[in-house]
């Protein structure tokens, strides 16, 4: 930095800096702290007394008052507006809050709730029937402020609905014997499933919570007023309510029930899912979707060796499929070991790609 300083005068500052290769800026810096150094800063005046300010006398008297055992229980706006109504002033509140600062006197005395914090649930499924999703909506009923309930299990790694009812009212107990049959349907092992769910008053209830004791599944919670940790199940209820043909208003439950039938059995067997690689849910969730992706892979390359040009010389590939499901994956660069897959991860489903 010295040799910056000789070489100033004859050739400037920017042109020293890059033939020294010494950051220009520092080379300022440097020289406002010697500035400061040699020049010493004078010492603040002290603050003069503001002349409207209370004397030392009168500033006691006040919190005097306040201290008294009569206003002790009372915050200064109470104080203040009781001996206003008595025709003493003593002074305004603004005062009394400042007075109580300066002796360290003034805190929240309510007992405030205070939230817990909330994990942000990060669950991974690399195969069906590892991770479930499920979820209750509304229906309109025939009449105003009538409504039936949608109870929806949905498995996100497949995207599968592997179990539904509608009932007229929402229950924990319907939800637990929805549960169970659905996990028998499944045939489930223990310890091997996760289900997550929102924090409405069935998911979080007792019956159920002992049911999944007992069936040995994993129980997850969305944090409160964060829709996006139930992602897949706001997407199939949006699914279902943006069809063409879903109604208004269902003129009674069983009209209800015949629509879902019709809907949910397209919805398995029927529709091309973007997230599975253009695959039926039932397709991928019962482990047809390896085979069917080499038949795409012989059709493809039978129409590129009929006609390269057609494709530009690049034959084209299959939509890929997904190798995880994901529920807020972690923000991290690093590929996550196949080791912290539970146990039940490791049977032999076939290669699938990344899913959204």
């Amino acid at each position: 930095m010295d040799a910056v300083h000789v070489l100033t005068p004859g050739i400037g500052v920017a042109r020293a800096c890059r033939v020294m290769g010494v950051d220009r800026s520092a080379v300022y810096r440097e020289r406002i702290a010697a500035r400061r150094l040699a020049v010493p800063l004078a010492p603040l005046a002290a603050r003069p007394r503001p002349p409207l300010a209370f004397s030392p006398i009168e500033q006691q008297r006040v919190l005097d008052t306040l201290n008294s055992e009569r206003f002790a229980d009372c915050s200064p706006r109470q104080t203040y507006a009781t001996l206003l109504d008595e025709d003493v002033y003593v002074g305004s509140v603004r005062t009394m809050y400042r007075l109580l600062a300066g002796c360290d006197a003034v805190r929240e005395r309510r007992n405030q709730l205070t939230h817990p914090s909330y994990a942000k649930p990060e669950l991974l499924a690399v195969q069906p029937n590892e991770v479930w999703s499920w979820d209750i909506t509304k229906l309109r009923g025939p009449a105003k402020w009538t409504c039936f309930h949608l109870y929806v299990i949905l498995d996100i790694f497949s995207r599968y609905v592997v179990g539904w009812m509608i009932a007229h009212r929402e229950s924990a107990e319907l939800a637990e014997k929805l549960i169970a049959d659905t996990v028998v349907k499944q045939d489930i092992a223990p310890g091997c499933l996760t289900l997550h769910a929102d924090r409405g008053t069935s998911m979080r209830s007792k019956p159920v919570a002992a049911l999944l004791l007992d069936l040995e599944v994993a129980k997850t919670h969305s944090r409160p007023h964060v829709c996006d940790d139930n992602p897949y199940s706001e997407a199939q209820f949006k699914t279902l309510k943006y069809r063409p043909e879903f109604p208004d208003r269902f003129g009674c439950i069983e009209d209800a029930r015949a629509h879902c039938h019709a809907f949910f059995t397209w919805y398995n067997s029927t529709h091309r899912h973007s997230g599975i690689g253009l695959m039926t849910p039932q397709t991928v969730h019962y482990g047809r979707a390896t085979e069917l992706t080499r038949r795409r892979s012989i059709t493809l390359n039978a129409a590129f060796l009929a006609n390269p040009n057609r494709f530009k010389g690049v034959a084209p590939r299959p939509p890929q499929l997904p190798v995880a499901a994901w529920i807020n994956p972690p923000k991290t660069k690093e590929p996550i070991p196949v080791n912290q897959f539970n146990a039940c991860s490791l049977n032999s489903y076939p290669q699938v790609s990344q899913s959204h």
